[in-house]
């Protein structure tokens, strides 16, 4: 076998103890960001986690059912995201937030030299992955999840989005508010230590009997009110706004709405057709309709951007009468299945 040279292992990323074989170049998404997915790519926490876990071996579908408890929030819907008691319970990983009372690269190299994972805002200006969006095009905060770093030679494995990723030099300073005079000054980013020192590996029917509970706790949440007609009351003035703004006004706003409410519909479907596990019955039936929400959000989102991009006139009331109505017919189902 042909043995790496001195310099191939010299510029090698430093293994994770608990990912041996990750890497950039091997790293393969999880079935949840397939590229038949309605929606890859969800939001950007709930994506770094998905991929983490996997890369783990572990079973993200467990941590989905907090996409049930959906709302609207008044100019947004709910930017989902597993609870840290839940992923503790569910997987063992402690998640607490970390002081960050140095240079962030410091502290990366403490706790994933340790053995651990760290969660932190990054500017997505700086990350490669995102070429032909926000990568030296504009500045916007985002979530990553360091899982190898060489500060020495400026480098960084990170897992963002639906993939796993390298970056360095600049792109090492920039993503994470390094160099210049402002380092010690500027405000420092937010960031969480996720420990992996008690990782629990439960079987398959320990792990959906414990998501069980947690479904029909985030079930329990959901608001009293349908969150979709306050959404309806609200899209013809904030579409008449867009038009006046622009279309990046717009992919903000469909980010914050759109995308929300059809990517969790999504990921309730998986998550409760992993819980049915091939079988029927509720859990089956609240799938196919979480699914169809999934579909009518993804279609919703081409409407309105012609409104906004080319004026055209378009009624979204039709539209999201059948999300409201479809939605409601999952979550009475996914109720029924817990009795």
């Amino acid at each position: 076998m042909t043995q790496p040279t001195a310099d191939a292992a010299a510029d090698a990323m430093p293994v994770h103890p608990a990912m041996p074989a990750l890497s950039a170049a091997g790293h393969r998404p999880h079935s949840l960001h397939a590229p038949e997915r309605t929606w890859v790519e969800k939001n950007c926490y709930v994506d770094v986690w998905i991929e983490l876990l996997a890369a783990l071996g572990l079973e993200p579908r467990a941590m989905l059912g907090t996409s049930v408890a959906l709302d609207f929030e008044g100019d947004q819907w709910t930017f989902y995201k597993p609870s840290h008691d839940e992923v503790r319970a569910l997987y063992g990983i402690d998640v607490r937030e970390l002081n960050v009372w140095r240079p962030i690269d410091a502290h990366l190299a403490e706790h994933v030299g340790a053995g651990h994972l760290v969660s932190t805002e990054a500017d997505a200006f700086y990350l490669p992955d995102v070429a032909g969006t926000d990568y030296r095009r504009q500045h916007a905060k985002t979530t990553i999840v360091v899982a190898a770093i060489d500060v020495a030679a400026r480098r960084l494995g990170y897992f963002h989005n639906a993939g796993y990723f390298e970056l360095g030099g600049e792109d090492f300073d920039g993503a994470l508010g390094l160099g210049g005079p402002v380092t010690r000054r500027a405000l420092p980013l937010y960031a969480e230590l996720l420990r992996l020192d008690r990782v629990v590996r439960r079987t398959d029917g320990a792990l959906r009997a414990q998501a069980l509970d947690f479904l029909a706790a985030h079930l329990a949440r959901a608001p009293a009110r349908d969150p979709v007609e306050a959404f309806a009351a609200r899209i013809d003035a904030d579409l008449a706004a867009l038009v006046a703004e622009g279309p990046e006004a717009y992919h903000a706003w469909a980010f914050a709405t759109l995308r929300q409410l059809g990517s969790a519909a999504e990921l309730s479907a998986l998550h409760c057709a992993w819980l049915a596990d091939g079988r029927a019955g509720p859990l089956a039936d609240a799938a196919a309709a979480f699914e169809r929400v999934s579909g009518e959000a993804k279609s919703m989102v081409l409407k309105a951007a012609r409104v906004v991009v080319v004026r055209k006139a378009w009624d979204p009331r039709p539209a999201l009468e059948s999300i409201g109505r479809v939605r409601a017919e999952g979550l009475r189902a996914a109720a029924a299945a817990l009795g």
